[in-house]
Order: C-alpha cells, then sequence, then structure tokens
C-alpha cells in the first residue's frame, strides 16, 4: 500500500482512514429506515438526495460495544462499485498526508474481528491510523460468524 491522503474518522477507541478518494460526502445523522432480516450491521437505509444509501454500523462491523444511548453518529458515504454505501462512524477526523514510508502490516497484538478488515497501518504521533480496507468491511458474505442474516 502506498501512503497518501485519508479521510480520518474514529469508533469506538479506533483511529481509522479510507483513502480520500473513495468518500463521497460526510453527513450528519440522518433519518434510517430499518429492514427487516437484513444482517445485523445493516442499521438501514438512508435518503440521500433521492438516492437510497446502504447504512452500515461500524461498531457492529467490528464487534466493538454499542454506542451509548443518545450518541450521535455520523455518515461517512463511501463509493464502491456497487453505488454509494454509509459507514456510520462515531466521529469524524481530519484527511490526513501520511508518507508512503511509514506504512506498515497490522499488528499481530489486534482483535482478529478487526484485524482482517484492515490494510494497513500508519504509526502517528502517540497513536495507530488504521487503514480500512472497505471492500473487504462491505462483503458481509464473508464476515463469518456473528453477521446474521448473510
Amino acid at each position: 500500500m502506498a501512503g497518501g491522503q485519508f479521510a480520518t474518522f474514529f469508533v469506538a477507541d479506533l483511529f481509522l482512514g479510507v483513502d480520500v478518494l473513495q468518500v463521497q460526502e460526510v453527513l450528519r445523522s440522518q433519518p434510517m429506515t430499518r429492514v427487516p432480516l437484513a444482517p445485523e450491521v445493516i442499521e438501514g437505509l438512508i435518503n440521500l438526495r433521492g438516492q437510497i444509501v446502504t447504512a452500515i454500523d461500524l461498531r457492529r462491523r467490528l464487534k466493538l460495544p454499542p454506542r451509548d444511548d443518545g450518541q450521535a453518529l455520523m455518515n461517512l458515504v463511501v463509493r464502491t462499485g456497487d453505488g454509494a454505501v454509509s459507514l456510520l462512524v462515531d466521529e469524524i477526523g481530519d484527511v490526513l498526508e501520511v508518507d508512503t514510508g511509514a506504512w506498515e502490516r497490522p499488528p499481530d497484538n489486534l482483535d482478529p474481528a478487526v484485524r482482517h478488515l484492515i490494510q494497513g497501518v500508519f504509526p502517528l504521533d502517540g497513536h495507530l491510523l488504521l487503514i480500512l480496507d472497505t471492500q473487504q468491511t462491505l462483503d458481509l458474505a464473508a464476515a463469518g460468524p456473528g453477521i446474521k442474516g448473510s
């Protein structure tokens, strides 16, 4: 993986990023329509100016504890080959440019539920930027046990 610019965000205590070129837009919490019998990681559907977009709860996808009641969430809308998908995150960070030489493989001590969704990491001042593999994250069929409805 090369370095470059990454749109960053937080999910629980994880500092994550995706290639800024994959990001369509960032939105505050949107009205959501539940989808019966959908995998548990799918929070629902949002209407994005007439486009129906699936919203995936990254806390559930990463097998993290649920948000506190009333905690606002943000929609990080990413473009995929199949259209736009919203990743529900706790907080949006900045766009960071990272050095290509600093890239490392995901550490072995990273929870296996998270590690297979991470392409690599960039050590930053005091923390790690985990680069989310959006294709793997959206592949709910390969998500394995604990993802209902797949």
